[in-house]
């Protein structure tokens, strides 16, 4: 009873943060900042976490006080989203600052799409080139996903997990701790460092547990050193889970849900407790409710079991005096459909796949509050060079734009729309291009039968995106189309002639 008092008084303590607060003031970098030391980096992102499972957002039935402090502390972007929301192609815009079409990555990497291309490719400036080469010590801890393992023909078992060569595969990581994409949570392994493909290192022990502590050590830098002292560090943490298989979660994080099921856990009112065949016929998204749709309880013991390690890290990061000056990120690839619309998992527009959790903090330099940005994945590379003052350094190539400037009291052209993307580079039968405003979510979506569909919700009127309005209002219709047509001009996609 005093945990559920205490997380209701800072629910309505912070409430602020996503409902009543206006945008963050202009000016919040402070001018010292600019000139003094080169600020840390720590850019943690969960695989999988929905943005509907941080308490403060009380919505999802979870407790993660150490999230809802870093956004109590941070600014959180409230419009923040997966433009492919997927593991593979969200890392590809993450580090390339390009979107799926231009650097290659277009869904998931594993040994069938390999001879497709379909991998993060090593002549790629990345974000993590761009810092390596400004001094920084580049780390990369979790699950990487970009690299392409050995080719396997159509009918052969698919190898998702890859070895990264060291060198220009890892882009400016020095401190390697790291696998390809595996989801064996409680026996997780890693290659190290220079580690040759034959001497992963296995470990009994729940990921994020473990990676934490590798973190931990990385912080404190004692006895055998695992980065330079003298320079600034940028430390990506990919953890995995809460990414299913859900039920790979030690039982003391279940334990507040004893006696509990799905129904008493799964409170948006868009939740089906069955299959949605009319659209798993279609190929939209991955249908697996009435396999999957009990271990909603793991999911969120995940969600709390993260937050817990998350707060280990950020205590450590105080504990050693590098706080003040780090750059903290929390973010996710994407999230979690749990049921909402008959569906599991990702891949789909609907916002508990698409829009994603993001808080930054910056203590002493960015003053706290929320900011309604349609920020997209393409955006955050060149916005975080830009205010770790880096912005001359950013490639010329990049797509995203640099939204520094909300943080530095100049003016900022905000988009109207961010892009909803969705491509196999093994079948050009299945694609979607859609866009998101502050108001509606807008779809064209060519089937597995190639056949042409169109979504269109009100997220102000329908937040649960219930009810598909296509055909009622054809202005808007062709305002979103044109929003849309926009942006395929601007990334030179052929989808285009498909409008």
């Amino acid at each position: 009873m005093a945990k559920d008092i205490s997380r209701r008084n800072f629910i309505r303590n912070t409430a602020a943060i996503t409902a009543g607060m206006t945008l963050i003031p202009q000016g919040l970098l402070s001018s010292c900042t600019r000139k003094g030391k080169k600020p840390n980096l720590l850019f943690i992102f969960p695989d999988q976490y929905r943005k509907q499972a941080m308490g403060f957002m009380n919505q999802d039935p979870v407790i993660t006080p150490n999230i809802d402090k870093l956004a109590q502390e941070g600014v959180v972007f409230s419009h923040a989203v997966s433009n492919h929301p997927l593991c593979s192609p969200y890392r590809g815009m993450l580090l390339t600052g390009k979107y799926p079409l231009s650097n290659g990555v277009l869904s998931n990497c594993n040994s069938a799409r390999t001879a497709f291309g379909n991998f993060l490719k090593p002549d790629d400036v990345c974000f993590s080139d761009v810092l390596s080469n400004n001094g920084y010590d580049a780390a990369y801890v979790g699950k990487w996903h970009l690299d392409g393992p050995t080719p396997t023909q159509k009918g052969e078992p698919k190898i998702w997990d890859s070895y990264c060569k060291p060198g220009k595969h890892r882009h400016g990581f020095n401190f390697w701790y790291s696998y390809g994409a595996d989801d064996n949570h409680l026996t997780p392994h890693y290659w190290i460092n220079d580690a040759g493909e034959d001497q992963a290192k296995y470990f009994k022990q729940w990921s994020p547990e473990h990676e934490a502590e590798v973190v931990e050590k990385y912080l404190e830098n004692v006895g055998d050193k695992f980065r330079n002292d003298d320079k600034p560090f940028a430390m990506f943490w990919a953890i995995n889970p809460p990414h299913h298989p859900f039920n790979l979660v030690p039982e003391k994080y279940k334990e507040r849900f004893e006696g509990k099921t799905e129904k008493d856990v799964l409170n948006r009112p868009n939740v089906q407790f069955t299959d949605n065949r009319e659209m798993g016929d279609k190929g939209f998204g991955d249908m697996f409710v009435e396999k999957r749709i009990d271990q909603s309880i793991d999911y969120f013991s995940m969600c709390e079991g993260v937050d817990l390690q998350i707060g280990k890290v950020l205590e450590t990061l105080k504990e050693q005096g590098l706080d003040e000056n780090t750059i903290v990120i929390f973010t996710s690839d994407h999230g979690e459909m749990l049921g909402s619309h008959g569906m599991m998992h990702k891949n789909v527009w609907y916002s508990e796949a698409y829009d994603i959790p993001f808080i930054i903090r910056w203590p002493e330099k960015i003053k706290a509050g929320t900011d309604d940005l349609l920020l997209s994945v393409p955006d955050v590379m060149p916005t975080l060079l830009s205010l770790m003052g880096m912005k001359e350094d950013i490639p010329t190539e990049v797509e995203g734009k640099d939204y520094s400037g909300i943080f530095k009291n100049e003016e900022v052209d905000r988009p109207e729309a961010a892009l909803y993307f969705f491509a196999k580079p093994e079948d050009e039968t299945e694609k979607r291009r859609g866009v998101k405003t502050h108001n509606h979510t807008y779809v064209i979506a060519y089937d597995n039968k190639g056949e042409k569909n169109h979504f269109l919700y009100d997220d102000v009127k329908d937040p649960y995106q219930m009810n598909n309005i296509y055909g009622e209002n054809t202005e808007l219709e062709q305002d979103l189309t044109e929003k849309l047509r926009e942006i395929l001009i601007r990334t030179n996609d052929p989808f285009i002639s498909l409008l």
